[in-house]
């Protein structure tokens, strides 16, 4: 094992998620060789919902750049949030949530950092929750 290396990354070919969201790949294990986190872009489209999911074993933040994000969160996705461009959104590690853009006509898009390097290899499909909020 060599010395550690600084990397710039380019963003990556954007793809769709396992929970339905459009993500541009940034800071990750397989593009930067990271072991504790990962960095990237979402966009939420115009009338966007996610699918109910969690990631086990690992934390999340979330910087909302445009548009305004909405969230139901919680065992049985009871509790609700709101995200405007500007502020900061923490989920702890394997709380279920469901984020959603109520706009019709504004995507909205945010930076996340997760503490998951393959970001993916976490998230756990949770679809016994995905009809209580229609």
């Amino acid at each position: 094992m060599g010395e550690p290396v600084c990397r710039v990354v380019r963003p990556g070919e954007t793809f769709t998620g396992k929970q339905a969201l459009l993500y541009a790949p940034g800071i990750s294990a397989e593009s930067a060789g990271s072991t504790g986190i990962h960095l990237q872009m979402v966009t939420l489209p115009p009338g966007a919902r996610a699918k109910a999911h969690k990631h086990e074993g690992h934390e999340t933040a979330i910087y909302a750049l445009s548009g305004t994000s909405r969230m139901w969160w919680g065992e049985a996705l009871e509790h609700h949030a709101e995200l405007k461009p500007g502020e900061y959104l923490y989920i702890p590690a394997g709380v279920p949530h469901l984020p959603y853009n109520p706009s019709p006509t504004e995507p909205c898009t945010a930076i996340i950092a997760r503490t998951d390097p393959n970001e993916q290899e976490s998230v756990v499909l949770l679809p016994h929750l995905d009809g209580i909020h229609p």
